[in-house]
């Protein structure tokens, strides 16, 4: 059965019973039908955070594929429910690009997914459409002020740096020319559209602690200049209202289930190559309020979104996690040991064991944050046994557990092992997070500590572009935000076609962008894509809805 075949085949619970097993009454849930819910923020208990247990599902360095870290956030949530721990999963939305485009779904997989998957895959509850509307608000009331000769803040259009967006992939898009037509559609000017997931609007819904941070967060976006180079907010446009009008909804995070009825939230959507990557700060104290465990992930390898949720997120939202889970894949471990993507089926220990010095440079970062990870083992049939033994062994000379986890196959009946040792891991003592630099520290600094305490570079160097950046972010007073990185998921370093554990390499920073409202400085590793475009054979072409509404191929 493909993935959409199995979550269709089973009878969902109605959303007031989700709500139950959390002690949440109806009457404190905003339905979106029978399955779909929002939480309001009132739930949020600071004094039950606390109390509760946050793990952070992460992985190795991904193949162009992906590890399969949604799939594992669900099934360790099974295995903690089924072992008897109160757990609940917080992931981030779908973004509707690559569901159309190469992924084809982000609900999870085979027996470990998210349910109704079709519609979190889809439009869901209208979140991302509330983030593209607030983001196209803005970009229409610069404009307007830039054609105003009554109230023009005197904007100059070459510096603007705000973009519309769309949640499509649409290369067309990237590069384009508005304000043609004459002088009543505005002012001809350059300008591109990013893909919705990359808003800086999103950022900012997953950044901030409740509406009035996410008001003032919205009111702190820097969009350029005036003619005399004074800098220009959203708030000097007086648009931050009228932005968090339309997320009012948006804030609130949403809540499902999954295959075996137990309590889902999801919330927030950011790339993790050129954002956090990570699900909204409100979405997982939600969560921490409301269970005694919470299992959240971060995109694309550790050195992306881990490194991200652990340096950044964790500083503005005061959260500590207690435990780290790595998810590895033997398939990803042959990539790393040479393998091409014809042989990532073929058994090879040998290459499994060249492979494993990119799992052991994830595991000593991981360290370095105060937690001793968890190995996921995320398993396919492809697997050898010698190949899954071997790797055991190995961790275990290593002071670290790695434990196979069956989740997509068996769902929480094959995830109960994981669950033990991460709860385990927790219930030691012996972890305790710290973050890798201090914010404060300058921006070079901070730039040079990422890249070669988690990279494992040997330096840093700085496009002339680049420096001119760190001179801006000095004159506007930015320099004390923390760093998130924009870099190939493909690679430790700046170059994807260097996979494994690189050495011996240098990384440059091409420019930096500025996401004041969002809280941090984005420094630019080589060419990174706001706006995707679609494959040659596109997902969207496998799928179709019949003519009672069913639809198939979204897997």
């Amino acid at each position: 059965m493909t993935d959409i075949e199995i979550a269709q085949a089973v009878e969902m619970d109605h959303i007031n019973n989700v709500a139950a097993k959390l002690g949440v009454d109806s009457d404190n849930i905003e339905q979106y039908g029978k399955y779909k819910a929002k939480l309001p923020l009132t739930l949020i208990d600071d004094e039950k955070i606390a109390k509760s247990k946050l793990i952070l599902v992460t992985a190795l360095t991904p193949t162009p594929a992906g590890e399969g870290k949604t799939t594992v956030s669900i099934g360790l949530n099974e295995g903690l429910n089924k072992i008897g721990k109160k757990s609940v999963v917080v992931l981030r939305e779908p973004s509707l690009g690559p569901v159309f485009g190469i992924k084809g779904g982000a609900a999870g997989g085979g027996h470990s997914q998210v349910v109704p998957m079709e519609d979190i895959n889809l439009h869901f509850t209208g979140d991302f459409s509330a983030v593209e509307k607030a983001n196209n608000f803005l970009a229409a009331v610069i404009d307007n002020n830039i054609q105003s000769k009554t109230r023009s803040l005197n904007i100059d259009p070459r510096t603007v740096i705000w973009k519309r967006v769309i949640d499509m992939n649409d290369r067309a898009l990237r590069d384009i020319v508005i304000g043609l037509g004459g002088t009543g559609n505005g002012i001809p000017r350059q300008d591109g559209f990013n893909i919705t997931a990359a808003s800086e609007i999103m950022a900012i819904l997953c950044m901030a602690n409740d509406l009035d941070d996410l008001k003032e967060k919205l009111g702190n976006i820097y969009v350029g200049n005036t003619m005399d180079r004074k800098p220009v907010y959203a708030r000097d446009l007086n648009a931050q209202n009228a932005m968090a009008i339309l997320l009012k909804d948006a804030v609130k995070p949403n809540l499902v289930q999954t295959l075996e009825h137990n309590p889902a939230i999801i919330h927030g959507g950011p790339f993790a190559n050129i954002a956090q990557g990570t699900n909204t700060i409100i979405a997982t104290k939600m969560g921490l309020s409301l269970g005694d465990y919470v299992v959240t992930e971060a995109g694309f390898g550790a050195d992306l979104g881990a490194e991200k949720f652990l340096n950044i997120k964790c500083g503005y939202g005061n959260l500590r996690p207690e435990a780290l889970v790595l998810v590895a894949t033997i398939r990803a471990l042959r990539h790393h040991g040479g393998a091409t993507p014809d042989q990532y089926n073929d058994a090879s220990v040998e290459r499994v064991q060249a492979g494993f010095a990119n799992l052991e440079k994830h595991i000593e970062n991981s360290k370095k944050f105060g937690l001793n990870p968890v190995v996921a083992i995320n398993n396919f049939h492809t697997d050898s046994q010698e190949e899954i033994d071997w790797l055991i062994e190995k961790c275990a000379s290593i002071g670290v557990q790695a434990v196979l986890s069956k989740g997509w196959a068996e769902g929480g009946n094959g995830t109960q092992d994981l669950a033990r040792a991460v709860v385990q891991e927790i219930e030691g003592g012996k972890n305790d997070f710290k973050a890798l630099y201090n914010w404060d520290a300058p921006v070079k600094e901070k730039i040079e500590t990422i890249a070669r305490e988690i990279y494992g570079a040997d330096g840093v160097d700085y496009a002339s572009k680049a420096e001119m950046g760190i001179r801006k972010i000095e004159r506007l007073g930015l320099s004390h935000l923390p760093i998130c990185m924009a870099k190939t998921q493909k690679s430790f370093s700046d170059n994807d076609k260097k996979v494994g554990r690189p050495t011996g390499f240098r990384v440059t920073v091409r420019e930096f962008e500025i996401a004041a409202g969002a809280g941090f400085l984005i420094p630019i590793l080589g060419n990174m894509m706001r706006m995707p475009g679609l494959p040659a054979v596109p997902a969207s072409e496998g799928m179709t809805i019949d003519s009672n509404g069913v639809i198939s191929g979204l897997s």
